[in-house]
C-alpha cells in the first residue's frame, strides 16, 4: 500500500533520492581553486550588464510518472546563464528563454524544446551586484506547463486560498558527505559514538561541516531568502536550517533556491550534500523536512479548534500524503528515532514521536500552528505545501 512508501515501478524508480551517480562520484577527485586566482575574474567589471542565473527542477526533481508527483532527486536542480542589458525592475522585465529537455528527461529529443517563464528573483550571493538568481517554471512551446511543473498546480492552490494567508515553516534537514561518500568526520571502518553529544553540538571532536552551514546561511540571507535558523542536528554531521514564515507559494520557491545555493557551495567546499531520508541504517537519525503550517483563522482567537479539526483530515489523508512525503520514507519513519511508524497517523501535543506535533504555546494560547513531521529530506515542496492546504483548507 501507498503507506508503507513503495515506489512506483518505472523507468526511473531505481533511482535513490538524494544518492545519484553515488557509484561515480566515489572515484571524483575535485581541484579546490585557490581564492586569489577567483577573484581575479570573479572582480571583473562587466559594465551596465546583469548575469541572470536561470534555474529550474529537472525531470528527476519533479517526477509524475506514477501518476502523482515524486520527488526522485531533490539535487537535480538546473541552471544556466543569461546575459541582460540592464537591471531588470521586476520579474515581468526577464525574458521568458528555453532548454533542450531531452537532456534532463523533460522533453523527447524530436520535440525538445522547454521554456523557462522566470516566477522569482533574488540576489546573487555568488556574482554580487545587480546580479540575479531568476527562479523559473517549465513550460511547452504550446504554454502549457510540462508533467514536472509541480509550482503551477501549487499556485492554483494557494490563490484558492490566499484570503486565509497561509503560512510554512519548513526545516531542511541534509548529511554533509565526503566525495568518497563517507559522512564528514566518520572513521572509514567504523562508526562515531553514539548519538548524543551532535544535537546543537560545538567541539572539534563532534561538529563538521559547520563552514558551510554558516556559509550557507549567510548566502541564503544575502539572496533575500527568509532563512529562520540553523543548527546541528541528532546524527554526526547532520544539519538543519529553517526557512520561513513564507506566505503560500514563496514557501517552494525559497526552498527550492536554497537547495540551489546549497548546491552551489558543495562545489566550492568540496563536500557533497546528501538529502537521502535515511542516509545510514540502523539506530540513526533519519533526515525530514519538518512542516510548520498555519492559516490567519489558526492564528487568531478560537485557532486551536480549526487545528484540531485539521488533524482528522490529516488522519483520513495519510496515506495519501505519505506517498508524496518522501521516497524512501519508509525506513526513517519506523517508531524510533524521533518518528511515528509510516503506516500509523497520530498527534499530540509537544510530542516529536507523533506523526503531527501541537507546540505546547499553540495549547496554552488556543490557537498558533502545527508540525507535520512526516516529510522526509527529499520532498518537492510545492506538492508537500500544497497538498497540506487542499486536505485543511479545501475539503
Amino acid at each position: 500500500g501507498l503507506a508503507k512508501g513503495k515506489v512506483c515501478v518505472g523507468k526511473r524508480a531505481g533511482l535513490v533520492a538524494g544518492n545519484r551517480n553515488a557509484s561515480v562520484t566515489m572515484s571524483l577527485h575535485r581541484p579546490v581553486l585557490e581564492q586569489t586566482m577567483k577573484d581575479k575574474y570573479e572582480k571583473l567589471d562587466i559594465g551596465n550588464k546583469v548575469i541572470a542565473e536561470y534555474i529550474w527542477l529537472g525531470g528527476l526533481a519533479a517526477e509524475t510518472e506514477c501518476g502523482y508527483p515524486e520527488c526522485l532527486d531533490p539535487t537535480d536542480i538546473r541552471s544556466k546563464t543569461r546575459i541582460l542589458d540592464s537591471k531588470p525592475g521586476s520579474i515581468d522585465d526577464l525574458p521568458m528563454w528555453n532548454f533542450d529537455g531531452s537532456s534532463t528527461m523533460q522533453a523527447p529529443g524530436d520535440d525538445s524544446e522547454v521554456f523557462l517563464k522566470p516566477v522569482a528573483m533574488y540576489k546573487d550571493p555568488f556574482r554580487g551586484g545587480d546580479n540575479l538568481l531568476v527562479m523559473c517554471e517549465c513550460y511547452t512551446p504550446q504554454g502549457e506547463a510540462i508533467p514536472s511543473n509541480t509550482r503551477a498546480h501549487a499556485v492554483e492552490v494557494m490563490d484558492k486560498v490566499a484570503d486565509q494567508k497561509p503560512w510554512f515553516g519548513i526545516e531542511q534537514e541534509y548529511t554533509l558527505l565526503d566525495l568518497d561518500g563517507y559522512p564528514l568526520g566518520w572513521p572509514k571502518s567504523g562508526f562515531p559514538g553514539s548519538q548524543g553529544p551532535y544535537y546543537c553540538g560545538n567541539g572539534a571532536d563532534r561538529i563538521f561541516g559547520r563552514e558551510l552551514c554558516d556559509a550557507h546561511l549567510k548566502a541564503c540571507l544575502y539572496a533575500g531568502l527568509k532563512v529562520s535558523g540553523t543548527n546541528a542536528e541528532v546524527m554526526m554531521s547532520q544539519w538543519e536550517y529553517q526557512v520561513g514564515p513564507c506566505v503560500g507559494i514563496e514557501s517552494g520557491d525559497q526552498m527550492w533556491v536554497s537547495r540551489y545555493i546549497m548546491q552551489r557551495l558543495s562545489e566550492d567546499y568540496g563536500f557533497r550534500v546528501s538529502f537521502d531520508v535515511k542516509p545510514i541504517p540502523g539506530e540513526w537519525n533519519g533526515a525530514g523536512c519538518h512542516t510548520n503550517f498555519s492559516t490567519e483563522p489558526m492564528r487568531n482567537e478560537g485557532g486551536y479548534e480549526i487545528i484540531k479539526e485539521c488533524m482528522a483530515k490529516l488522519e483520513a489523508k495519510h496515506d495519501e500524503h505519505v506517498r508524496v512525503y518522501g521516497i524512501g520514507n519508509d525506513k526513517r519513519l519506523t517508531g524510533a528515532c524521533e518518528t511515528a511508524p509510516i503506516t500509523e497517523f497520530s498527534w499530540g501535543v509537544a510530542n516529536r514521536g507523533c506523526s503531527v506535533r501541537i507546540p505546547r504555546s499553540t495549547e496554552a494560547d488556543g490557537k498558533g500552528y502545527f508540525e507535520d513531521r512526516r516529510p522526509g529530506s527529499n520532498i518537492d515542496p510545492y506538492v508537500v505545501t500544497s497538498i497540506l492546504v487542499e486536505t485543511c483548507c479545501l475539503d
